[in-house]
């Protein structure tokens, strides 16, 4: 082999490129069974609009990444540990002032604020319905996983089945399902929150109870199986749920008490405002947890789970608690969803859910809960914008393989996630430097 072949720079240039071949690949145009190399060709001949500025193939397009990327990289490895030190120094003092309680309240009421305005400035259909349905229930969602895999370690891929079961228990008690309602009386959904919550809670505990005596990769295929088992009963069971068809139309929320009657209807700027009181009051509840004697156990249990039980700790007690804490906000972003788009339907309730919650906790912050709030809705927003403004050459069925990309170079380059939690950042740090356990970071196990 010639000696320029066996060069490090040439070897990385042609690693990036190949990379990036498989990315220019899996994001063409696809193939079809008359002309099966289509997909191949396409993916590197098709016109697509370069910048913005001109048509040019798609391999142009592909070459021009590979370069400039590896630029960025090259100047990443020269110049980095400057650049670290450099943001370090100029952050050093925002950071310390962003420390202080005064300032961390200021800045919380502040977005409470700037959350409550938010839909007099965006005025859009398309975005005050995704601001409910596509954010706001996703930062319940990732606010609930956060407890079980952020705070007690515990790798849930089952976490849809909590969102299904909030759905399902509303449809059932406001009457429009096949199987009779609660008691025989069709209520309101506003009467369907606690009794969703409930539920949900319940299913966390009956999953638990039996199953969290597991650890690590086996924990996660029994919640992935769980899962699986809710959307298959949803799906089947045609005298109860509806089956595959769905539910039948479940009421909005409404008000009638006196003299004030209000009722939602389809606008989605009232269910904004119902389900931000809810983030807030779940942040608040999730926070003071975390901070209290239930959230010690759950990071003891975390970060060694024999030294946690030796300390008198008892893991399957606080294991069922984050598993039924967590679902508590699923099951109520299951009410607001069956009553805003007054239907239930199983198609929703897949596994392609639950792993895209994950990404939302592992990308703002596992154990943080402005993570969980951060990473929902930037990755929903930025979803959002590729299906209401889609760039040139993007397709919609390639969003998990982003999404899952996006995972990667999280995990890579930013483990703590984009707003990390203390506790988390020192895990990382001590694992990193051969005082921990580097599995136990995502799942809490012991080898």
């Amino acid at each position: 082999m010639p000696r320029w072949l066996k060069h490090k720079a040439l070897g990385r240039f042609f690693s990036l490129a190949l990379a990036m071949a498989v990315v220019e690949l899996v994001t063409g145009p696809p193939g079809s069974n008359e002309t099966p190399t289509a997909g191949f060709s396409g993916s590197f001949g098709e016109k697509v609009s370069f910048f913005g500025l001109f048509p040019v193939p798609r391999i142009v397009q592909f070459l021009a990444f590979t370069v400039i990327i590896y630029f960025l990289i090259s100047l990443w490895r020269s110049y980095g540990d400057r650049l670290r030190d450099g943001v370090r120094s100029l952050t050093e003092r925002p950071r310390a002032v962003a420390n202080k309680g005064s300032v961390r309240w200021g800045v919380a009421a502040a977005l409470v604020v700037i959350g409550a305005l938010l839909p007099r400035f965006v005025t859009d259909p398309f975005w005050q319905t995704a601001m409910v349905e596509q954010i706001a229930v996703y930062v319940l969602l990732a606010l609930g996983l956060n407890v079980v895999v952020g705070f007690a370690g515990l790798l849930d891929l089952g976490f849809v089945a909590f969102y299904a079961v909030g759905a399902y228990a509303t449809a059932w008690v406001t009457g429009a399902l096949p199987l009779p309602p609660l008691f025989g009386v069709h209520l309101n959904p506003f009467f369907a929150i606690p009794i969703a919550i409930f539920l949900a809670m319940l299913a966390g505990v009956l999953l638990g109870t039996p199953t969290l005596r597991l650890r690590g990769d086996y924990l996660a295929i029994v919640t992935l199986g769980f899962g699986e088992i809710i959307f298959l009963f949803v799906d089947n069971l045609n005298g109860i749920t509806g089956g595959s068809a769905g539910s039948g139309q479940v009421p909005h929320f409404s008000v009638d008490v006196g003299p004030l009657k209000y009722v939602w209807g389809l606008a989605p700027v009232p269910y904004y405002y119902l389900t931000l009181a809810f983030v807030i009051l779940f942040v608040v509840a999730f926070s003071l947890l975390e901070h209290s004697r239930v959230g010690r156990s759950w990071t003891a249990i975390r970060e060694d789970e024999v030294a946690a039980e030796s300390l008198g700790i008892n893991p399957l007690k606080y294991k069922v608690m984050a598993f039924s804490i967590g679902a508590a906000s699923a099951g109520f972003a299951g009410v607001v969803t069956a009553a805003q788009t007054n239907f239930v339907n199983p198609s929703v309730f897949t596994i392609y859910f639950s792993i895209n919650i994950l990404v939302l906790v592992i990308f703002g912050g596992m154990g943080s809960i402005a993570g969980a709030v951060v990473g929902a809705v930037v990755i929903q927003t930025v979803s959002m914008y590729l299906i209401h403004t889609p760039p040139a050459g993007y397709q919609p069925q390639d969003l998990y393989i982003y999404l899952g990309a996006l995972l990667i170079i999280m995990m890579i380059f930013r483990p703590s996630g984009l707003v990390p939690s203390k506790r988390r950042q020192r895990e990382i740090g001590l694992a990193e430097s051969g005082q921990g356990h580097m599995d136990e970071v995502l799942t809490g196990d012991v080898p």
